[in-house]
């Protein structure tokens, strides 16, 4: 062992002695993978070799070396194309995949998974963890394209890039219903901004945006801040390069932001220094006035903060669309037994059966989107006419003025949830009814019905919520949950960019 740079045990416990490490040549590499217990502890070996990089076989160390990070890649890659056998070159092309991955930014599961600070490559993350959820949309297209090279592939793939997308419906739960979505969106990307820019979370789903074409990214932040944390993101991207940044502490449109934000609201108390002291402190408000100037696009806000807070900057500055008189918000839901939309989940307490129109003709247009054909239910407690309150009534109105706005439209009310979902049950009690199947849509008579319906689901019934959507805005703007992960803020700028492409055409 003397002067080795590679040790690399898959023998016994501690066979591996201190002395004989400290004897090994300059920044070692110690692989001391024996299970449980390791060739030498991880422990023993920093005390007297700290340049030692070291992995074993165990998950409460560094550097996990898992089977689990090949092998069913492997043969996920070897199956889809038919491999006649599993060579050399598919066996290599997974392990440089493997390498690959390392270099990458730790995603934003592994770092949930693991409990841990984000990992970058170094001594401590020179492998990939085994719960990263990109090692089966990289090693099975690299391990099925070597099969193909090698000549051992009797089912050659075609088209690579939508054998990955079909991999990453694996990986994301949303993958399918957003499909449409993002190839709309990669059809023509649009400038989002993003009003919380130096948010972790934010700055890993622009890296995603970024590898998946989606959107040309704009931040709102402190440049130093920003920075600082991509650096230690390990993120590939950089502003002033792939993505704009929008300092608000020295941005050259400053002035020309607060007047303009001073000639909006300066019939609203708005004086001239509360114009610029806003300008300069609200990345949200920032982010709206670009929209405003056509400097940008589409906007994601909302990661941190209250809903109502931004939506009265997206209110006064972006405003409405021509005839429609409210927003609403609407929260699409993939659960095991369908994709449901519900409405209106955030903005409007009470609303009459005007409004209740207004959102449910927003929202089908909206889930048209997803290449969904909307089917709408009317919810209350009442079913067809069984119940007079003033809550079952405004539903029972809102139906008629539905099909008077949109005969073409497949709606029903009002009904109870069970019978919008099982048709079984609306059959029994109305075998009249115009809505055939399962409904998707469903509009809610208040807000606290929909919200409280919406979060219920999402616990009880292990869904994934996309949104919320806000629908009725002049522009494409968009209000995320402070709960949003990075894939979320994914999802919705892909919507943020195909909101904005109908609204220019």
């Amino acid at each position: 062992i003397n002067d080795a740079d590679v040790f690399l045990g898959l023998s016994a416990g501690r066979v591996l002695k201190p002395d004989m490490v400290q004897r090994m040549a300059k920044k070692p590499l110690v692989f001391a993978l024996a299970n449980p217990t390791p060739e030498i502890m991880p422990e023993e070996v920093k005390a007297i070799r700290p340049d030692a990089v070291i992995a074993t076989g165990r998950s409460d160390y560094p550097n996990q070396v898992n089977n689990a990070l090949c092998f069913p890649f492997i043969f996920r890659g070897a199956l889809d194309v038919g491999a006649t056998t599993i060579n050399e070159a598919m066996k290599i092309a997974c392990v440089n995949a493997v390498a690959d991955l390392a270099y990458a930014e730790p995603s934003e599961i592994v770092v949930a998974a693991y409990g841990v600070e984000t990992p970058a490559f170094g001594s401590d993350y020179i492998i990939p963890k085994p719960f990263d959820p990109r090692l089966l949309v990289e090693i099975a297209p690299a391990v099925a394209k070597a099969a193909m090279d090698s000549g051992v592939a009797t089912r050659p793939i075609q088209d690579f890039a939508l054998y990955r997308q079909k991999l990453s419906q694996f990986v994301f739960r949303s993958g399918l219903l957003m499909k449409p979505v993002f190839d709309g969106a990669r059809r023509d990307p649009k400038r989002v901004v993003y009003a919380e820019g130096e948010d972790e979370r934010v700055l890993r789903a622009v890296q995603t945006v970024l590898d998946e074409g989606l959107a040309k990214p704009i931040l709102v932040g402190r440049h130093w801040v920003v920075n600082k944390r991509i650096e230690k993101l390990g993120l590939r991207f950089r502003t002033g390069r792939e993505v704009q940044l929008i300092d608000p502490e020295n941005d050259p449109a400053f002035a020309s932001y607060w007047q303009l934000y001073h000639h909006i609201m300066e019939r609203r108390g708005v004086t001239q220094d509360l114009a610029k002291t806003l300008v300069r402190t609200d990345n949200t408000l920032i982010a709206a006035l670009m929209v405003r100037r056509a400097e940008a696009d589409a906007m994601i806000c909302g990661v941190v903060g209250r809903f109502d807070h931004h939506l009265h900057h997206i209110h006064d500055v972006i405003g409405l669309k021509n005839n429609v008189n409210n927003f609403a918000a609407m929260n699409a839901l993939i659960l095991p037994q369908g994709n449901f939309f519900l409405c209106d989940t955030q903005v409007t307490a009470e609303p009459d059966a005007k409004q209740i129109t207004e959102t449910a003709l927003l929202a089908i247009e909206e889930v048209k989107k997803f290449g969904i054909t909307p089917k709408v239910a009317l919810l209350s407690h009442s079913n067809f006419g069984s119940a007079s309150t003033v809550s079952a009534q405004k539903m029972r109105q809102a139906l008629e003025m539905i099909k008077k706005l949109n005969p073409d439209v497949e709606v029903e009310g009002e009904m109870s949830g069970d019978a919008a979902i099982s048709e079984a049950v609306r059959r029994q009690l109305f075998p009249n009814a115009q809505l055939i199947g399962q409904a998707n849509l469903l509009v809610f008579p208040s807000l606290d019905s929909a919200n409280i319906t919406f979060n219920i689901l999402r616990q009880m019934g292990d869904g994934l919520s996309v949104g919320p959507i806000l629908l009725g805005g002049a522009k494409s703007a968009h209000i995320m949950s402070p709960s949003a992960k990075a894939r979320s803020i994914v999802n919705m700028t892909a919507v943020a960019v195909v909101g904005a492409q109908i609204l220019k055409s």
